[in-house]
């Protein structure tokens, strides 16, 4: 079956998300408009600023057919930023954020820290027989989940104390998402378990 997959092209790491899927023979194409929603079979909510892309969607009048499509069952994977857009509850978030939701998980915006507190690491992904090398980019984490979200991901050892099996990856039905960057480099296993999500879904 031929999936097509939206990017969330609002604001953030747009192109290397496309370029991501495009390496595993995928049609990527760019989703500013409800239209260009309602094309596609699964979307990906890229690393950015959430609170700017939440504006952007609502400002874009994105914002409630997102919501109707991740209610109805739409596959999303959301990374970085896009992980803090599909949580249901948001800690540390700027006053009056709002987020997409649909994943009963608890984030904490910023839990890495600052720019200068990112960080790389090789991270253990269920579903993958190796490594991912995570990239950490003021990321959230995973406060808490739901009954019905698997942990996919946790911190290893190499990171500093605090953030030591803290959880960075999750899946909750159709929906995915990461702390870490997966676009970034060569490595799209990540992408490829999402393509493999949204073909079971389609």
């Amino acid at each position: 079956m031929t999936a097509t997959i939206g990017v969330l092209a609002l604001q953030g790491d747009v192109r290397e998300h496309v370029a991501a899927l495009a390496r595993l023979g995928v049609a990527a194409s760019a989703v500013r408009r409800p239209s260009e929603l309602a094309a596609v079979d699964g979307l990906v909510l890229p690393g950015g600023e959430s609170t700017t892309m939440a504006k952007l969607a609502r400002t874009f009048d994105l914002l409630e057919p997102l919501r109707h499509r991740i209610k109805d069952g739409m596959p999303a994977l959301g990374t970085c930023a896009g992980m803090i857009l599909l949580a249901d509850r948001i800690e540390g978030g700027a006053v009056g954020q709002e987020s997409i939701g649909g994943l009963d998980i608890t984030v904490r915006r910023n839990a890495f820290g600052r720019q200068v507190d990112s960080f790389e690491g090789d991270v253990e992904v269920v579903g993958l027989t190796a490594p991912v090398h995570g990239i950490f980019i003021r990321a959230p984490w995973v406060e808490s989940v739901g009954e019905g979200v698997d942990v996919l991901a946790r911190v290893g050892p190499d990171a500093e104390p605090e953030a030591v099996g803290r959880i960075v990856a999750v899946r909750q039905g159709p929906l995915m998402a990461t702390s870490f960057h997966p676009e970034v480099g060569e490595d799209a296993r990540v992408h490829g378990l999402f393509v493999d999500l949204v073909r079971q879904h389609a």
